[in-house]
């Protein structure tokens, strides 16, 4: 078969192909209308990210502060056990480095916290602006009537 036979072929096949088509906003038609699972949902539970914030707030932040603080103590007193010793420097640089991941926890339980508290109200708050534009809209349509 020669390059130009195996092209047409190749060309025919690929012809033979629906061209795919952009659908904007709308469920595939071969789904028969059913949104699948999870599909152009948006939930949003704002009690629970109430919740959750509260559970960093209370529980989660100062059990981490409370750990922290519980090998500040005993890390100082075997450096000091240590002394002259490459193990003091040893434990003074891991409890440095320990000292360093701790702020960084709490730094992200805070990121999460503020986050949970803004994520309910930005999309309540979205969610009435966007009402709010069809306002001028809806009121034309109802005085058409």
């Amino acid at each position: 078969m020669s390059f130009e036979q195996e092209w047409v072929q190749q060309k025919q096949a690929t012809a033979d192909v629906s061209s795919p088509q952009m659908r904007l906003n709308q469920v595939p038609a071969d789904q028969g209308g059913s949104t699948p699972p999870g599909y152009g949902v948006l939930a949003t539970a704002p009690p629970e990210k109430k919740k959750a914030a509260n559970t960093i707030e209370n529980v989660l932040q100062p059990g981490t502060t409370k750990a922290a603080d519980a090998a500040d103590e005993p890390t100082k007193s075997a450096v000091k056990a240590f002394s002259g010793w490459d193990t003091a420097a040893g434990l003074s640089k891991a409890h440095t480095h320990w000292d360093d991941q701790v702020k960084r926890l709490m730094a992200r339980l805070d990121s999460e916290k503020t986050g949970l508290r803004g994520a309910s109200t930005l999309l309540s708050g979205t969610d009435q602006l966007t009402g709010g534009s069809f306002q001028p809209v809806q009121s034309k349509v109802t005085g058409l009537r």
